[in-house]
């Protein structure tokens, strides 16, 4: 396989993984506890990662800068996986995966000290988006699982943050099974609690399976890959595309209704979010936050 072919292979391939979890969690969170789901996705996924990273020699260094981790461990995954769980048993799976484009527009607004006139018309443009996510079709929209929602992007959009500044240069596989391992150890007890009384339908069981496998353990494999491919620049391209993907999916599989506010929305927030993120010249530190921004967009 050419180098060429590699590339457009591995960018494909996370376009739709990261657009995938969106329509497998609507299926797992309708008999299962979002508790339950978050510590079986992160358990296995841990399982995978945890290992591979040991043998790259990849925990320690992370391990050895535990605070930080802690914190970034519970903005980007622990809360956010579990508060998106939760919306989309209020939410449409299409509807959800849109609001998590926002992330980039809300991640440029938290690390712009000045905004140019491309960022502060993206800005608008994007904010502009939202409301037209929420205000077009705003009848049988869950005002609790909008909030929820709110929450993910706001973790998403911060968690890079503090990946940038707080854990920069430390291997971002260690960073990302750690935080797994952290997870899941936190959530054990809960989800013992919430366990459901009878054993999941298999659909359910398939759909945490491959949230754990491929959305997490192998997504995040062939993300790093993508990024020694294409540079950490060009790998966030996938970010922009993921939200389509979801609604895409939401819509053919579960049959879940596309609306004219949810079109305008998306094209307003993918446009501004954009343009907001532009930049004349990147420096090493926009090229580490651009790189995490993707990471905190995975579903």
């Amino acid at each position: 396989m050419s180098d060429g072919s590699r590339r457009w292979l591995l960018f494909a391939a996370m376009c739709v993984i990261w657009g995938v979890p969106y329509l497998l969690i609507r299926v797992a969170v309708r008999d299962l506890d979002p508790s339950v789901l978050v510590f079986a996705r992160t358990a296995i996924g841990a399982l995978l990662l945890v290992p591979l990273a040991a043998v790259r020699g990849e925990l320690r260094p992370v391990l050895a800068r535990w605070r930080p981790l802690l914190v970034f461990a519970a903005v980007e995954i622990a809360i956010p996986w579990l508060l998106l769980s939760s919306a989309e048993r209020r939410l449409s799976s299409s509807f959800s995966g849109l609001m998590i484009a926002a992330v980039p527009l809300v991640g440029a607004a938290i690390t712009r000290e000045r905004l140019g006139s491309w960022s502060v018309g993206g800005l608008i443009l994007g904010l502009g988006g939202v409301v037209a996510l929420l205000g077009l079709d705003a009848h049988g929209t869950s005002a609790v699982g909008v909030v929820e929602i709110a929450g993910v992007v706001l973790g998403y959009a911060v968690g890079p943050i503090l990946l940038s500044r707080h854990l920069r240069g430390l291997p971002a596989l260690g960073v990302i099974a750690a935080s797994l391992a952290l997870t899941a150890a936190v959530y054990a007890p809960v989800a013992a609690l919430t366990l459901p009384g009878a054993f999941p339908p298999a659909k359910v069981v398939g759909s945490v399976l491959t949230l754990a496998v491929v959305c997490t353990a192998v997504a995040f494999v062939l993300f790093f890959a993508l990024i020694a491919e294409v540079g950490p620049v060009r790998a966030t391209v996938i970010t922009y595309v993921n939200p389509a993907v979801a609604a895409a999916l939401g819509v053919s599989i579960l049959g879940e209704r596309f609306t004219t506010g949810m079109g305008v929305g998306f094209v307003l927030i993918l446009v501004g979010s954009v343009l907001a993120a532009r930049t004349r010249t990147a420096t090493p530190r926009q090229r580490s936050a651009s790189t995490s921004a993707a990471v905190g967009n995975e579903g």
